[in-house]
């Protein structure tokens, strides 16, 4: 039990460390996308300094790096520790993957905000609640155009959602999960918060520090 909880931990936690946006942007671009907008390698950044192509690869990626991780997770539980809880062995890898996005084992431990590996673990472990919580996000995003507002928003949101529409066995673990991971995104966007609270955000589509 315990190595397998390590094991998954470890490989979630590599899988969700992949730089993409980092290495789109070296690649496509020969740029180091930490030096440019934000310095975020997530994909609003890599949209705003790589372009539309970039930013929605770089989304679409992280998502698949998050799903990924929860299936993995849940397939190694499975063989490896059958008495456990599925979905904590899920929840395990999903905790881990968004860390690893958060402080990326590639980039001396500095990453992403967690915003689009979250909606992929979740949409892998919680697919409603998860499709919900985006719901609210593009909402927001709609309404205010600021993506770190729709974000926090989004993750907020997702807990509540997770209650209403998650059916079966929900262990302690997953439902701990279900907050951490959200209080981790919110908490990466403390520097958006301030300047939300100041008026100086920028706006979606404008070439400011986002």
């Amino acid at each position: 039990m315990v190595v397998a909880c390590l094991l998954i931990f470890v490989l979630a936690y590599l899988l969700g460390s992949i730089p993409v946006g980092y290495l789109l942007v070296r690649v496509f671009r020969h740029e180091d996308i930490r030096s440019a907008g934000s310095g975020n390698i997530g994909a609003t950044n890599v949209l705003r300094a790589g372009g539309k192509g970039l930013g929605a690869a770089t989304f679409m990626l992280d998502v698949l790096k998050g799903c990924s991780a929860v299936w993995l997770g849940g397939f190694l539980g499975a063989m490896l520790a059958p008495d456990a809880a599925h979905r904590n062995m899920q929840a395990l890898a999903a905790l881990a993957a968004v860390l690893g996005h958060i402080f990326s084992a590639w980039l001396r431990f500095k990453g992403g905000k967690g915003v689009a590996t979250g909606f992929g673990v979740f949409l892998a472990a919680a697919p409603l609640a998860a499709l919900a919580a985006i719901t609210v996000f593009i909402l927001v995003l709609l309404i205010t155009r600021y993506v770190s507002l729709a974000s926090i928003l989004g993750a907020a949101s997702f807990p509540f959602f997770a209650t209403l529409l998650v059916s079966g066995q929900r262990p302690g673990f997953f439902i701990a999960v279900q907050f951490a991971v959200p209080l981790l995104i919110i908490a990466k966007h403390h520097q958006n918060i301030r300047r939300l609270w100041a008026g100086t955000e920028s706006r979606f589509g404008k070439r400011k520090t986002a």
